[in-house]
């Protein structure tokens, strides 16, 4: 399962707003361009593993920083569903 982790946090590196438009909106998560935009820009570059729980407590928190802590919290809803999908 650890080449599907690779490849999770892979895509979180290299997101796109509109990428992570589709993807909230394919898991019924509301954030608007805006935000997907400051949250990809955020994003990019970043080696990050969502797996580890402190990793992305981290995250969320500088993703709540940048973008508002109800924000912060959609975008954890999808991590988490990334991380749960993968394990299936």
């Amino acid at each position: 399962m650890k080449i599907f982790e690779n490849i999770i946090n892979h895509k979180i590196s290299t997101i796109t707003a509109e990428e992570l438009l589709k993807y909230a909106s394919q898991f019924d998560i509301s954030i608007n361009k805006a935000q997907a935009k400051k949250i990809a820009e955020y994003l990019r570059g970043k080696q990050v593993n969502i797996f580890s729980n402190e990793e992305r407590t981290a995250l969320i928190k500088e993703i709540a920083r940048i973008a508002g802590p109800a924000t912060a919290k959609q975008v954890n809803k999808l991590f988490i569903q990334f991380t749960k999908n993968s394990q299936q």
